[in-house]
């Protein structure tokens, strides 16, 4: 089957702030290997998504029954997939400096040292990556380089990429975080991803 399929392109829309798109990168290995899909990285930044679409966070929502309840329903994913999570106390923060750091290093080799870093320090280890002295710890324990890091968030060029990206995928129709592409179809939310596996298994 993944020999069949290998061919297969699966794009992944995320922004690190959300915490649905964490559970959709630890889950996403699983998908890989059962599918033989290519995965392709699309970091974007969820604000201006948000703004362009006239989307919102849900940690904005007004209705506190609904705010609550869709912590809970989260907490579903995790029990069934045995996700590592902790709600992060400073939920939601500023993610364009990480989001910029995701646009520097992709397509190096620190770009998947640095996903790595900080899904797991924002939704595993409960770290407020809005402190610059918790997001420098977080990138030295990961090996990353602390000055390489800030020089590359403030180049122009970076700055330009990661609104480049976030405007392509608001243009293919994207609204929120995690998204997903399968042959030019779009598939929203990681309780989705039964039906991207499907459409990598198909045809």
């Amino acid at each position: 089957m993944a020999e069949q399929h290998a061919n297969k392109t699966l794009e992944f829309f995320f922004d690190f702030g959300s915490p649905n798109a964490y559970f959709a990168y630890v889950r996403l290995p699983g998908v890989l290997e059962r599918t033989g899909a290519r995965l392709v990285w699309r970091p974007m930044l969820l604000g201006a998504v948000f703004k362009a679409t006239h989307n919102q966070s849900p940690a904005l929502i007004e209705c506190a029954p609904k705010r609550e309840y869709l912590w809970q329903d989260m907490q579903r994913f995790v029990d069934r997939y045995d996700i590592d999570f902790q709600r992060n106390d400073a939920f939601p923060i500023n993610t364009l400096p990480l989001m910029r750091g995701a646009i520097a290093y992709l397509g190096t080799p620190n770009f998947e040292p640095y996903v790595s870093a900080i899904f797991h320090a924002l939704w595993a280890d409960n770290r407020n990556l809005g402190d610059s002295h918790e997001l420098k710890s977080t990138l030295t324990e990961a090996g990353l380089d602390i000055a390489n890091f800030e020089a590359q968030i403030e180049d122009s060029t970076t700055k330009q990429a990661l609104n480049d990206a976030t405007a392509a995928a608001v243009s293919l129709g994207i609204f929120g975080a995690p998204s997903f592409i399968v042959d030019g179809e779009l598939f929203f939310g990681q309780d989705r991803l039964d039906f991207v596996e499907r459409a990598l298994t198909e045809g």
